[in-house]
């Protein structure tokens, strides 16, 4: 999916970053601007956790070992929940920190005073391309969601971090561009100290959203209800399966789920029979959902006294003073 869309918007932020953090750089070097030094801060930061998503996602391509069995998927994850930090500590802290400085030490901008607006204005523009680039790319895999719900349940973190960090690039470069004009015309610098506060703040809140949603990922999610449905579906609309006991699903990576299920089969099937329906199962799971890479199916035999006794599988079928019905031992002995 989105590992060659993700890719694109990466490299395409990458390129505006660092273009955009050097002229930024230089535009506070000239003029001493709170904002533009701050923004310059954003800019490397953000060049910098692109570096890491795009360092993540070739990790992730590692072959499993066994140490790693079911592979290096989730390492996209961690990654991005670096970048998190990165964007928290290194561009949301050092602005406030710089804000606090520029607040109490005022001091207008005396030199080169088209410079800030000049880069300012160019840097929107080129932040501009980026964010369209990332819009395009998620919108080949959103589907009908909202932004926010795309954001929220997407399970390659690589857009929904670039579109966060182009997003926020836009709104900050907004702020120091108010800062920077607000000082101009007024010659207090009191008002750069606020566009660099401003930054501050966003960057913080936009890093803590990246944190609590990548954290999510890491911890583990299971499969989206209509994939659910689906791999459901897959298991009982043959003869192989009477039931499903109960099924799990999880992420190993964007990429990669795997599904647990016990499901509920005949007594009467022989181990050969069992083993030929199980391969068929599979197949069809995959074919409804390709990303269910790692398939387990346990078989059992289902038990109405299980169910009616509140346990619903045949592994607690051992349930004393309830009768048993043909097919309990087999339960126990396959639980």
């Amino acid at each position: 999916m989105s590992a060659n869309g993700g890719t694109k918007a990466i490299v395409a932020a990458l390129l505006a970053n660092v273009g955009i953090a050097v002229t930024k750089f230089i535009a506070f070097l000239l003029t001493g601007s709170s904002s533009m030094l701050a923004e310059s801060i954003h800019s490397v930061a953000d060049s910098g956790n692109q570096g890491l998503l795009l360092l993540g996602g070739k990790r992730a391509k590692r072959e499993a070992t066994p140490q790693h069995p079911f592979g290096y998927g989730r390492e996209r994850y961690i990654y991005a929940f670096i970048v998190s930090i990165v964007l928290f500590s290194v561009g949301g802290l050092f602005a406030l920190y710089e804000a606090y400085h520029k607040w109490h030490e005022g001091g207008g901008i005396e030199e080169y005073k088209a410079v800030p607006v000049v880069v300012l204005v160019v840097a929107i523009i080129m932040e501009s391309f980026s964010f369209r680039t990332a819009i395009k790319e998620s919108n080949h895999v959103r589907g009908n969601q909202s932004w926010v719900k795309f954001v929220r349940r997407a399970k390659a973190p690589e857009l929904p971090v670039v579109l966060l960090e182009d997003l926020g690039a836009l709104v900050g470069l907004v702020f120091a561009l108010f800062g920077v004009s607000m000082t101009l015309i007024t010659g207090d610098g009191v008002w750069d100290a606020l566009g660099t506060a401003m930054i501050g703040v966003l960057l913080v809140a936009i890093a803590i959203i990246l944190a609590i949603e990548t954290k999510s990922l890491l911890l583990g999610e299971g499969a989206e209800t209509h994939d659910i449905a689906a791999i459901e579906k897959a298991i009982t609309e043959g003869p192989e399966v009477e039931r499903i006991i109960h099924m799990k699903t999880l992420y190993l990576g964007p990429e990669e789920l795997m599904v647990a299920a016990k499901i509920g089969v005949s007594a009467r099937h022989s181990a050969e029979e069992l083993a030929r329906g199980i391969n068929t199962v599979e197949a069809r799971i995959r074919a409804a959902v390709p990303i269910a890479r790692v398939i387990y199916l346990e078989p059992d035999v289902y038990s109405a006294a299980a169910e009616r006794a509140g346990t619903g599988a045949a592994s607690h079928t051992a349930v004393p003073g309830s009768e048993t019905e043909p097919g309990d031992v087999a339960g126990r002995a396959g639980g």
